[in-house]
């Protein structure tokens, strides 16, 4: 069954653009297309949509916000937000309204339908390592981990786990998690599906800005 995309952005042409691309590929399928949040909103009140592109600066509801609304409902289609700024604040906005990611708008045609196809599988989100900058640039924005209290449910955790977790927050993805503990890229997808179920998190972004916010991870990259 075709990946069931919708493109959400007030510019035409882009959205022209991004429909011809999908267009050409047997596994992806454009089934719905705004021009702002207020519109995308109502569309997917009677289309069934799996990934929404989602622009952050449109009229009338950005992105963040109607991002924040999507995954607020049940059984919500996985966002990948698309910015024209690299490391740009509504991104990273996104990233905590609950989007599984975030690209560039100028990405290559090939990374666009790798991320997301990866997004819609949710394994791994985008690039780790835009993930790791965007977290780096931002963690100063995040509350102040001297003063708050780390997660209760990361004492859930076996210590292995912490590791594949710190790993992830760092930007990692799984063949290099197993690479650096000498394990096989199976079990380092285990673990990172257990880290999810205990957390309560849907995908690895939430695993980043959580390991950022309790303080298991530093700006920098350290833990």
């Amino acid at each position: 069954m075709a990946i069931r995309v919708m493109l959400v952005d007030d510019q035409v042409l882009l959205r022209t653009g991004f429909r011809m691309v999908l267009a050409a590929q047997p596994d992806m399928e454009v089934v719905a297309e705004a021009g702002d949040g207020v519109e995308a909103l109502q569309v997917l009140r009677s289309t069934a949509v799996d990934v929404v592109l989602m622009d952050v600066r449109m009229p009338k509801l950005d992105g963040v916000e109607t991002t924040r609304r999507i995954c607020a409902d049940t059984d919500p289609p996985k966002v990948l937000i698309l910015t024209t700024f690299d490391l740009d604040e509504y991104a990273f906005s996104g990233l905590k309204a609950g989007a599984s990611g975030f690209m560039l708008k100028d990405v290559p045609p090939g990374e666009l339908l790798t991320a997301i196809r990866a997004v819609h599988s949710g394994d791994a989100v985008v690039a780790p390592s835009t993930t790791r900058r965007l977290l780096d640039r931002f963690a100063p924005m995040l509350p102040s981990t001297t003063r708050q209290p780390q997660h209760k449910e990361l004492e859930r955790l076996t210590e292995r786990e912490r590791e594949v977790m710190m790993l992830v927050a760092q930007g990692l993805s799984n063949g290099e998690i197993a690479a650096r503990l000498v394990l096989s890229e199976a079990t380092v997808k285990t673990h990172v599906g257990r880290i999810l179920t205990k957390l309560g998190l849907r995908d690895r972004v939430q695993v980043v800005v959580l390991a950022y916010e309790t303080g298991l991870v530093r700006a920098g990259g350290q833990g």
